[in-house]
Parts: C-alpha cells; structure tokens; sequence
C-alpha cells in the first residue's frame, strides 16, 4: 500500500455564501496556520484568566490577519461591498476550520458566532447528551464485591 497524493486527500477551501455570492477561501500557507493556531490559542487562554502570550497577541494584531485567513476572497469581498459583520464572521469561521476542522467551522458559520447556539441545550448539558431512559439493573441479583485481601485491614497496616 502506498501513500495517496495528499491534495487528493485534504478538504483544501471552503466555500462561504454570503449575500447571494458564493465566496472560495483558499487553504491557508504553513506561516498563516501556525499562526493562527498560536493565535487560538492564546485567546484560550486569556478567556480562562490565564496570561496569554502577549507577542503572539500584539504580532497578530499588527498583521492583517483577516486577509491571511480569508486569502484571495478578502479582495473579493471588499469589492462586493461585503458588510463588516459578514467579513468578521467569515474570517472568523476561516480560523475556526484552521484551528480545529471543516465540521467545527460549519457549526461556527452556522451559529451565526453566537456562543450560545454553538451549546448544546440545557437539557442535553445536563443529561450529558444521552436519553432519559434509565437503563435496567441487573436481574441476576448478584452484586460485585471486593476480592476478600485486596483491601486495607483494620489500622490501615497490610498483612505481610
């Protein structure tokens, strides 16, 4: 068996439908990946109250990051007139497919950016997402119990 042609493999664009048009976003360079990914990363972090790496940060914010996710549709949609919003979403949807996967952008692209319809529902968080049927116990009406020497003896000492 030998290795197939990456390319063949990879989901390399994505395609992003915004005001009627229907917007190719190219698979990002090593440098944009890397960076984003470190990126996330950093933002992870500082949302969980811990310090981010302030180089990554302030690198980020000097380059144009928006145009590096989005490659060659950033042009397009400024030509288009594309809303700020719309441009924001879909940069952002860009780094959530670099980040993690075409599955975690489309739920991203698809909630709209709102958290709160990215969370399962109440319901769901709270039964961990299974039904709420109780399973049956067992009929056999034995239980499982300690082997007898495996445990600590009275006093907290182990026979020798």
């Amino acid at each position: 068996m030998a290795f197939e042609a990456l390319d063949e493999l990879l989901v390399e664009s994505l395609t992003l439908p915004i005001g009627g048009r229907h917007y190719a976003v190219p698979a990002p360079s090593a440098e944009v990946g890397l960076r984003t990914q470190a990126l996330v990363h950093a933002a992870a972090v500082a949302a969980d109250g811990g310090r981010a790496d302030e180089t990554v940060l302030s690198d980020a914010a000097e380059r144009d990051h928006f145009r590096d996710v989005l490659g060659t549709a950033y042009d397009e949609m400024l030509a288009d007139g594309v809303s700020w919003p719309a441009l924001k979403h879909a940069a952002l949807t860009c780094m959530v497919w670099i980040a993690q996967d075409k599955v975690a952008a489309e739920r991203f692209w698809n909630s709209g950016g709102d958290p709160n319809r990215l969370a399962p529902n109440r319901a769901a968080r709270r039964s961990g997402g299974a039904n709420s049927t109780r399973n049956p116990g067992s009929g056999s009406g034995t239980s499982t119990r300690p082997e007898p020497g495996r445990g600590k003896r009275k006093g907290g000492k182990r026979r020798k």
